[in-house]
């Protein structure tokens, strides 16, 4: 009886789970990326235990007047400040500081929104910002 053998090498390659792989590293990447946000606003945020670095000189805080109008007040004053105004008070006040630092202060019934918006004239003029927090 005459066998033959079949020495012939099988070329073919399966690459279904290369493709299985690669599409799971596309998927990490893509969540991934959308957590990193490089365009954060950079707060100092304090704790309610320890001592903060950085010293604030101005402090802006915003309230709750009537039917969502929201009053600024510039170190405590009585009298309200427009929103249109509290920029320009700012830089004045600050002008001359060599690290320019100014804290939030704002009420708890207060939107994000209007904290933002304070937020926004420090990222624009280069100003440091801590939001201020009570002890729990």
């Amino acid at each position: 009886m005459a066998l033959k053998r079949n020495t012939k090498v099988d070329a073919s390659f399966s690459v279904s789970s290369m493709t299985d792989i690669v599409f799971l590293l596309l998927i990490f990447f893509l969540v991934t990326s959308t957590l990193i946000n490089p365009n954060a606003l950079k707060l100092l945020l304090p704790k309610s235990t320890g001592q903060i670095g950085a010293k604030a000189t101005v402090s802006v805080s915003i309230k709750d007047w009537q039917n969502d109008t929201y009053t600024y007040h510039i170190n405590g004053d009585q009298t309200p400040l427009p929103y249109d105004q509290v920029e320009e008070e700012l830089v004045n006040l600050l002008q001359n500081e060599e690290d320019p630092t100014f804290s939030i202060f704002s009420d708890e019934t207060v939107p994000v929104g209007e904290v933002v918006g304070i937020m926004n004239i420090a990222k624009r003029n280069h100003y440091k910002v801590i939001l201020a927090t009570q002890p729990e």
